[in-house]
């Protein structure tokens, strides 16, 4: 491997000409952006504790209005990409959302594409599109690129979800902006998930004729997803994780275009070990406390609990219950890796 020349090599005289000229020369950083074998992430393997969060969240509610806050959320910031750029890794913005019973979180739609994982509370909904969605723990619900969205809470006591959006991939290609909207009228009907796609291998007659929407599905009730890991375990071998992806019901493809969303199940005192990828990711417990090594960092986690997972880094999950499983909520950004053709998976040997 050539040893690259320094820019204390070069001339003050000719570094400043260049200077002058918005120019740069690259061989001096020429391995920090190219890097031989591997990429080198700034991201950090860090946990973010949800008994640390909440009683802040609640404490936002109290300081902050949602007329004044529009959206009352804590952005969860990695410290090795700087906590106030609201990074959990380079492509994956995280937030912790808090609403109140009888706020309105007003309607609006941005270019960012974004998902909602419910982690408490009941008697909440998100409306997509005139599709009124109800948010119960652990469901997933998709408020897609360009689609009009609000939030609202009809019960009682605080509810709170996990936002997760591409917005750095967006805001980074300064194509980030929202735009404001009045309040959608209803379609008066179930959403779709308890209407048109009760069933895997089923989809609305008119879907062969060409009449696919582009986001059919904007909810996927947890009951449903839980109960879909605890009968694939029969089918998953002892040293398989127990792994689920959310998709398009229509295509079979990823639910968004830039990030990738699933469940994993770690049986009573399992160790997996999921393949080393390319992609970066965030983990969110829905259900049980566990161990987690990433690369060499330890964490200890608990329901509700979230943590990054940077590029090409090797992971350990633990269930530390004999009894009970766990259930892991996983974000990540394999879609746009796949669409840009550098995705890897890297099995160990």
């Amino acid at each position: 491997m050539a040893e690259l020349g320094t820019r204390e090599e070069l001339p003050a005289e000719y570094l400043d000409h260049l200077a002058a000229k918005n120019l740069v020369p690259l061989w001096p950083s020429l391995r920090a952006v190219l890097p031989y074998g591997k990429p080198a992430p700034n991201t950090q393997p860090v946990l973010w504790r949800y008994k640390d969060i909440r009683p802040l969240l609640l404490q936002a509610g109290e300081l902050t209005p949602i007329e004044k806050a529009e959206r009352r959320v804590l952005a969860l910031g990695n410290p090795g990409l700087g906590v106030d750029n609201m990074m959990a890794t380079p492509s994956i913005y995280i937030g912790m959302q808090l609403i109140q019973p009888g706020e309105t979180a007003p309607c609006h739609k941005h270019t960012p594409s974004a998902i909602r994982c419910v982690v408490e509370g009941s008697g909440g909904f998100t409306t997509v599109e005139g599709e009124k969605c109800p948010m119960e723990k652990g469901d997933l619900i998709l408020t897609p690129s360009g689609t009009w969205h609000e939030h609202g809470h009809e019960g009682s006591g605080p509810v709170v979800w996990m936002d997760a959006l591409d917005l750095p991939l967006i805001y980074y290609l300064e194509a980030s902006y929202c735009i404001e909207g009045e309040s959608q009228p209803l379609t008066n009907l179930p959403d779709a998930s308890q209407t048109r796609y009760r069933r895997a291998g089923l989809v609305p007659y008119k879907s062969l004729a060409g009449g696919r929407a582009p986001y059919p599905l904007y909810r996927y009730p947890w009951i449903e997803v839980r109960e879909s890991l605890e009968a694939l375990e029969a089918d998953t071998g002892a040293d398989e994780m127990i792994w689920l992806a959310y998709v398009n019901p229509e295509t079979g493809t990823e639910c968004l275009p830039t990030l990738g969303f699933s469940a994993a199940m770690l049986r009573p005192g399992e160790t997996a070990r999921p393949v080393r990828r390319s992609a970066s990711s965030v983990i969110h417990v829905i259900e049980g406390e566990g161990e987690a090594t990433v690369d060499e960092t330890e964490f200890v986690w608990e329901e509700d609990d979230t943590f990054t997972v940077p590029t090409h880094a090797a992971v350990t999950l633990t269930n530390r219950s004999a009894r009970h499983p766990a259930f892991l909520f996983v974000v990540d950004d394999a879609p746009i890796q796949r669409k840009l053709l550098f995705y890897e998976e890297f099995p160990e040997a």
